[in-house]
């Protein structure tokens, strides 16, 4: 059988060879050798059609070379498939006339030619004939160089296929190898010594089974090369066909590079800048990330690509060359936000980026410099969270090739405004306010920094002072501590004209994640109630 993975008819004759040379150790009945009998017929009709169908085939191939035209590089092939079919045959008759022999020796057959069935019981001629007479060994040494010959008939025609030996002794036999009984015999007493002739006669028609199908397999090879370089049409030019020439630095660049007379009994060797093009159906798929050169102004790079496609045209080997020019276009970042043109300081700045260009292969991911990067839950959507200056650039990258980048100044987050408030709601500042018990010192987000940053515009007054003035000469003070202050003992000394001066010289801001950041005010600001 060939070496590597066996086929499951192989693996059957391998089982049934194993079953067969077993059975012979044992003391067999007459209803099993009469099995013997039914098994050996079975085996002598396959050998029958397997030599049927393996004439058929050499005779195919010559068809095939012949209707080809007799190519030199085939006519060879003939002579080997008819030389392998003169072989076996001689293999196959000597095994035989060996069943000849032995059939003979014992008088196993009656007048009608039915079997004795106390002939196929006997174990002496076996032993006699193939041990004694050394016609065992001469078996196995014809049996093994079968398929040693076989492997190298084809060989000279550019086949490389090998065959495992039929003929094995029993340390060769996983059913036997690791038996203490019996992993010492060799081919001939393992087969034939103390073997009952009618368990003999079944395994040589075996062996003459795993002959031909040695000759079989050979014989398929041959045909699977018959007209490898032939080509019916005349007219042989190379292609290449892409889904675009015009692609996106980034994304994939995919085209069929192809023989235009292609033929299915051809399998033509492809490269494009060395590297090997994976052939389907005679049609070479190339696909590879396209990388830019030099912009021009429109925004597209020039490139190239030089293959070759190798193929037999009339029995020689013939390259064709081939080159294909396409273009790199220049990807586009385009960025969706609110606050597209610059980012706020240590805020969660949700934007959008897209590259358009890149379609449905779009798979981003994005480094940042002076900020962290936090990706959302779609492709493109990513929260930019800056320092606290300078500028922050965000580099953009598809698939693990980058885009490019895009930069931003750092915007500080704009000063709320500082809203004197009660119970009831901000102070009228142009009325002013009777004396009270305590007062909020609300800080108001800027108008659109609290629309575009809701989770980052959430204010407190954390540091300052209310001090009351009358006549221009404070007469208390009490310190700013949150939003809000008790002015108790104020508004027990406080008249009417007099003043309530706010000055504000820090905020703290929550962000979005939670984090108090204090932001110091260089200028104090400061709001005045008058007390009526």
């Amino acid at each position: 059988m060939a070496g590597g993975k066996e086929t499951p008819r192989q693996r059957m004759i391998g089982m049934m060879y194993l079953v067969l040379t077993a059975l012979l150790a044992l003391q067999v009945s007459n209803q099993i050798l009469q099995k013997f009998v039914l098994i050996n017929d079975g085996l002598e009709r396959t050998s029958k059609n397997y030599i049927l169908k393996n004439e058929f085939a050499v005779q195919s191939i010559a068809g095939t070379v012949e209707q080809q035209g007799n190519n030199v590089k085939d006519l060879p092939k003939v002579e080997v498939a008819r030389e392998l079919r003169k072989k076996t045959a001689e293999v196959f008759n000597y095994l035989e006339s060996m069943k000849g022999e032995l059939i003979t020796e014992s008088n196993a057959r009656d007048d009608q030619g039915m079997f004795r069935t106390s002939a196929l019981k006997n174990v002496e001629v076996p032993g006699r004939i193939f041990n004694n007479n050394r016609k065992g060994y001469e078996m196995q040494e014809i049996l093994n160089s079968y398929p040693e010959e076989v492997s190298s008939m084809l060989k000279e025609i550019g086949i490389d296929l090998t065959f495992q030996p039929i003929a094995k002794d029993a340390d060769q036999i996983d059913l036997f190898k690791n038996n203490p009984d019996v992993r010492s015999k060799d081919f001939v007493n393992l087969t034939f010594v103390k073997s009952p002739i009618g368990a003999v006669l079944t395994l040589i028609s075996q062996f003459q089974n795993e002959v031909l199908n040695v000759e079989s397999e050979s014989l398929s090879a041959i045909t699977n090369t018959i007209g490898s370089f032939y080509y019916k049409a005349d007219i042989v030019q190379a292609r290449i066909a892409a889904q675009s020439n015009v692609v996106a630095a980034g994304t994939k660049f995919q085209a069929d590079m192809f023989i235009a007379s292609s033929s299915s009994s051809d399998i033509p060797k492809m490269t494009y800048d060395g590297n090997v093009v994976n052939v389907v159906d005679g049609f070479g798929k190339i696909e590879f990330t396209a990388t830019p050169g030099q912009y021009d102004d429109k925004g597209l790079s020039r490139r190239v690509i030089k293959g070759e496609i190798v193929t037999n045209v009339g029995g020689e080997d013939q390259v064709l060359p081939i080159e294909y020019e396409y273009f790199v276009a220049q990807p586009v970042i385009r960025v969706t936000s609110e606050v597209v043109n610059q980012l706020y300081a240590d805020c969660a700045n949700d934007l959008m980026i897209d590259v358009p260009a890149l379609g449905n292969s779009y798979s981003p991911s994005f480094s940042v410099s002076n900020g962290t990067a936090i990706s959302g839950s779609r492709p493109g959507q990513v929260t930019i969270i800056p320092g606290s200056s300078g500028k922050t650039v965000i580099g953009v990258s598809s698939g693990g090739n980058r885009i490019g980048d895009v930069s931003y100044d750092i915007r500080p987050v704009p000063l709320p405004t500082i809203v004197p408030s009660t119970t009831q709601g901000p102070i009228d500042l142009a009325q002013g306010i009777a004396p009270l018990q305590s007062i909020m010192i609300k800080a108001v987000a800027e108008p659109t920094f609290a629309r575009t940053m809701a989770r980052d515009a959430k204010f407190e007054v954390t540091g300052g002072e209310i001090t009351l003035i009358r006549s221009e000469v404070p007469r208390g003070s009490v310190n700013i501590a949150g939003e809000t202050v008790g002015i108790r003992n104020l508004a027990e000394t406080a008249k009417a004209g007099d003043r309530l001066v706010i000055r504000v010289t820090e905020i703290t801001r929550t962000n979005f994640q939670n984090r108090k950041i204090k932001m110091p005010l260089p200028n104090p600001q400061i709001v005045i109630i008058a007390i009526k």
